[in-house]
């Protein structure tokens, strides 16, 4: 079995939730980034020693938390020694508006994953785009690069849509997938 870490950053309980989704499909371990910007005692070896390392953050003015970038800019040391080369890499993000500019937010992310010389792992999921399409299907925001989810800036982390949490566990259980015959 592969060792996943779920790193991320939230605000407001919405990307814990997703993060939960995401660890839940994963078999992952969650490291959350606190409110400033920092990692709990331990969580730095502990992403050095993860096979695949899952970001997520919150997309605010269409991109990353500061308390993200933060721990993004802190990566540095890391980078150095190119402790996370090779290592698989994802990314999950939410908003409060239908589009929101996540896309932003998962380039960041793959930007990041990049310059640590890490390998991506796409969604893998192919959208609800049809007329028969509900908010709660599966992929419904159809992304590709990573999972996304849409909250109503006046909902409740627990109001969040089950399809976007299903969109996130699944995402969670592909990079587990991946990460487990990658190691193999």
């Amino acid at each position: 079995m592969a060792n996943v870490i779920v790193v991320y950053h939230s605000g407001y309980g919405h990307t814990q939730r997703m993060a939960e989704a995401v660890a839940n499909g994963a078999g992952a371990t969650r490291l959350a980034i606190d409110a400033e910007g920092n990692l709990p005692e331990g969580g730095w070896e502990a992403l050095k020693a993860a096979d695949a390392i899952i970001f997520g953050t919150p997309t605010y003015m269409g991109g990353v938390s500061w308390q993200f970038k933060k721990f993004a800019d802190a990566s540095s040391k890391p980078w150095f020694s190119l402790h996370w080369k090779d290592k698989l890499f994802a990314g999950f993000t939410n908003s409060a508006s239908m589009n929101g500019d996540k896309l932003s937010t998962l380039h960041y992310l793959f930007t990041l994953a990049m310059q640590h010389g890490g390998l991506w792992i796409s969604s893998g999921m192919m959208p609800s785009n049809t007329k028969a399409a509900q908010r709660d299907d599966v992929n419904y925001l159809g992304s590709f690069c990573g999972a996304m989810a849409q909250s109503p800036s006046d909902c409740s982390p627990d109001e969040m849509l089950p399809g976007d949490l299903e969109t996130a566990r699944l995402f969670g259980q592909r990079v587990a997938e991946i990460a487990a015959r990658y190691k193999g």
